[in-house]
Parts: structure tokens; C-alpha cells; sequence
């Protein structure tokens, strides 16, 4: 297991680029299996997930060319379907969370999908019915295995039937794969309830430009024409705005000067606005973010009533709950109080103790809520040793611990390189002091 060592309490310099966004990459993946054709996706983050994904793709028979870095192009002509009921399969599968989107398109193109549980962060609880909802709502039939817990669907004889449905949640992963089911479905389906993030829209923006019909792009509400078949396309993945939103909350921790690159604004959402209400500056200049160096801290702007500020997260156009950690870990150096609301998963707050041996105020009130009480600027945190329990407390760790004052440890820093491309290269380029070891 490999650690970072961390010299804290250096004000950074200088431009970062955020890489592609990983929860965009692993639906675009996943949908090359749409087609026989070549699909060429650019921006692909070096991240160990989206590696894993595209090793899976490949033992599916997916051909793979590398072109330059962060483009690959695909092509799916000749996918082996069996190696889904292999041992190996269940293995692999089951180490990924986002191998799920495989499903729709198997289902689809090839009439059936498996998959064992898959895994990811733990975080609390992760349904998946809204999927297999999905796909028996177009006629497929569902099987599961207890012992195993490997789940299956296959379609019928005539394949697939569009038809009307309402999801019980505004699932990312569970919409994706159920329009990439239904884009070669027969008839319309429309999905109601569906999500509508931006990188939801960019799956489909990309299924039209392969000649399927979807409309209502960006809303709650999608229909979908069924087509026979779909083309080859290329495709470029949007910036990361959790890695983005990461940079802002680094920025303002370590009193640094730091402009991030071409961050496509106009799919950020709330997300500069919830910073400011931190007390970051955020500059918009051009397609950039520039944060000055905050060097008189930044003070929490309450409610208009005066009463302590609460930040949620909440399905697009809602907060993103990828950044909640990011946004809990900035506050612990804020002036003034701020309530964390997490709500979609029960254990994602539980890296707080880590945080609290640092030095930093925090009351954990429940599995979903938390009370940040925000330190005078001028008092740090402190170093310490610590383990990254998964992706997003990860970054938040490593982010106090830049700011903290001593050297800190981090250990199982593999949870941080599945979501964050050579993010040590990345800060020693503007500055920071840390150690691959």
C-alpha cells in the first residue's frame, strides 16, 4: 500500500488543469458497446477505475488503439458475450462499481447482461433496483443469485419494448443505463424522474450523434425512439467538476493564488456559488477560475434570516454529494458555523474523526448531518498520520493536510489515485511538498 508524505502549511502558485470527469468517462465507456463501429473518446482520465473499466471492455473483446494521451478509440465488433458467465468476469466486475452501465448496453445490442455486485466506495448502502426496474419495465427478465449475488437479465424473443416509466429515484448510473437499453428498444420510452446531470447529457448528446433519438436532454423528463442500430462517433469528455471543485476548496485552504484551466462553466452549476457562500473568492475569467490568496480567511455567509448556514447536497441542478467532504474539510478553517447535510449516504461522514484529530471543531450529529465550527483563520490545523477510506474523504484529507501545519501521513492513498490522476505530479507542479512513498 503505497502513502503520500505531506509538508503542510505552504501557500501553492501557479495553474492546474482539471483532468476528465471520471463519472462522465465511466457512461461513455460503456456505451461504445452500442455499436460495431469505431468510437474515438478523448480526455479519458488516467485513473485507476476508468483503467480497470477499459481492461474489462477488453477482455469483452473490445478492440482498444491508444492514439494520443487520453485518446482512445473503440471498437465492438466482435464481443464475446460468454466471458460474462466466467469466473474471471465475476471477479473483475465485481471490483468496479461503475461496470453496472455495462448491462443497458449488452441487453440491448446482445439480448443479455450480467453482472456480479459490483463494488466502489463504502459509503453506506447503493441500490441498484432503479436499474433492473428499468430493464424489466422494457421487458426483460431478471434472475439473481443469493449465493453469489450475481444479477442477470435477458430480453425477450422479440427484444425490447419502449414504454412509459417513472423512477423511484433520480438515479445517474440507473438513468444511463436505461437509455442506453432503450436507444435499440422498439417504440418510445419515456423516463420520468430521470437524471439530468450534465454528464447524464453528455451520454446522450453523444447516443444522438450515433443516430438515436432522445429528446428532453437536460431535463427530468427524456423520450426515447427506439432505432434499429447505431453508428461510430467521437466524442470529448467534459472537465471534472469534483476535481475542479477540489482545486477551489485547496486554494482557499492554503492561502493560495491558483487559476484552474478551462473548467466548461456553464456545467458547473451551484457549485461556485456554494463555495462563495463559504467566503471564497471566485473569479470567472474567460473559461478559467482564478482564487486569490486568501490571506485574511473567509468568513461564512449566513442565511438572510442570520441563522447558521446549511449546505445540502441534492440531485442536479442540486449540490453534487461528491463535493459535501470537500466542502465540510474548507469549513473547518472558515469564520463562522456551517451544517452539512448529507443525504443521500449514511457513512460518508465518517472520516470526521480524522479531522477532529487534526484539530479542527466538528460535532457529528447523526449518520447524515454534521456542525462545523469554523476556526480563527490564523489557527492550523495539525499534522497527523491517517487512512483514506475512499475516494472523496481521501481528497479532503489530503487537502487538510496540506494546509496543516507539520507532516502528515496518508495512507491507502489508492482510494485517492482511483478518482484523481497523478494528483502528487499535479501539486508539485504549483508548489506543495508531497511524496509518493
Amino acid at each position: 500500500m503505497g502513502v503520500f508524505k505531506i509538508e503542510g502549511g505552504i501557500p501553492l502558485k501557479g495553474e492546474i488543469t482539471p483532468q476528465g470527469a471520471k463519472n462522465e468517462a465511466l457512461q461513455i465507456l460503456c456505451a461504445v458497446l452500442l455499436t460495431g463501429e469505431k468510437v474515438k473518446i478523448n480526455n479519458i482520465p488516467d485513473i485507476i477505475d476508468i483503467n480497470k473499466l477499459i481492461t474489462l471492455l477488453g477482455n469483452l473483446g473490445v478492440k482498444i488503439q491508444k492514439n494520443e494521451p487520453g485518446s482512445i478509440t473503440f471498437q465492438s465488433d466482435e464481443v464475446n458475450v460468454g466471458y460474462l458467465e466466467t469466473e474471471a468476469f465475476k471477479k473483475e466486475g465485481g471490483a468496479l462499481r461503475g461496470s453496472i452501465m455495462i448491462v443497458g448496453p449488452l441487453l440491448a445490442r446482445f439480448g443479455k447482461g450480467y453482472i456480479p455486485k459490483p463494488g466502489g466506495d463504502k459509503i453506506g448502502r447503493r441500490r441498484l433496483d432503479t436499474h433492473f426496474e428499468g430493464f424489466i419495465n422494457l421487458g426483460a427478465k431478471f434472475r439473481y443469485n443469493r449465493e453469489d449475488h450475481f444479477y442477470g437479465v435477458e430480453s425477450p424473443k422479440g427484444g425490447l419494448t419502449g414504454t412509459d416509466m417513472l423512477l423511484d429515484e433520480a438515479s445517474v448510473t440507473g438513468t444511463a443505463n436505461i437509455v442506453m437499453a432503450a436507444v435499440l428498444a422498439k417504440g418510445r420510452t419515456t423516463v420520468y424522474n430521470a437524471a439530468c446531470e450534465p454528464y447524464l447529457q453528455q451520454l446522450c448528446k453523444m447516443l444522438n450523434s450515433m443516430g438515436a433519438k432522445i429528446t428532453g436532454v437536460g431535463s427530468n423528463l427524456l423520450t426515447i425512439e427506439g432505432v434499429e442500430s447505431l453508428v461510430g462517433c467521437e466524442h470529448t469528455i467534459l472537465p471534472d467538476m469534483i476535481e475542479i471543485g477540489s482545486w477551489i476548496g485547496l486554494a482557499a485552504m492554503t492561502k493560495s493564488e491558483i487559476t484552474i484551466k478551462n473548467v466548461s462553466w456553464e456545467n458547473l452549476g451551484l457549485i461556485p456559488n456554494t463555495f462563495r457562500k463559504l467566503g471564497i473568492t471566485i473569479e470567472r475569467r474567460g473559461d478559467d477560475i482564478y482564487i486569490p490568496a486568501h490571506k485574511n480567511g473567509y468568513e461564512v455567509k449566513t442565511d438572510i434570516d442570520g441563522s447558521i448556514l446549511t449546505i445540502a447536497d441534492a440531485p442536479w441542478p442540486g449540490f453534487t454529494p461528491d463535493l459535501l467532504s470537500i466542502v465540510l474539510v474548507v469549513a473547518t478553517q472558515a469564520k463562522g458555523d456551517v451544517l452539512i447535510h448529507q443525504k443521500m449516504f449514511e457513512s460518508r461522514l465518517f472520516f470526521v474523526d480524522k479531522l477532529i484529530d487534526m484539530g479542527a471543531k466538528i460535532m457529528l450529529c447523526d449518520p447524515h448531518r454534521a456542525v462545523v465550527m469554523g476556526h480563527n483563520f490564523e489557527s492550523q490545523l495539525k499534522a497527523t498520520t491517517m487512512s483514506s477510506p475512499d475516494i472523496r474523504a481521501g481528497i479532503s484529507l489530503l487537502i487538510a493536510a496540506l494546509s496543516a501545519k507539520g507532516t502528515s501521513t496518508i495512507q491507502n492513498i489508492e482510494q485517492i489515485d482511483r478518482g484523481y490522476e497523478r494528483i502528487d505530479e499535479r501539486l508539485r507542479a504549483i508548489g506543495a511538498k508531497i511524496v509518493r512513498a
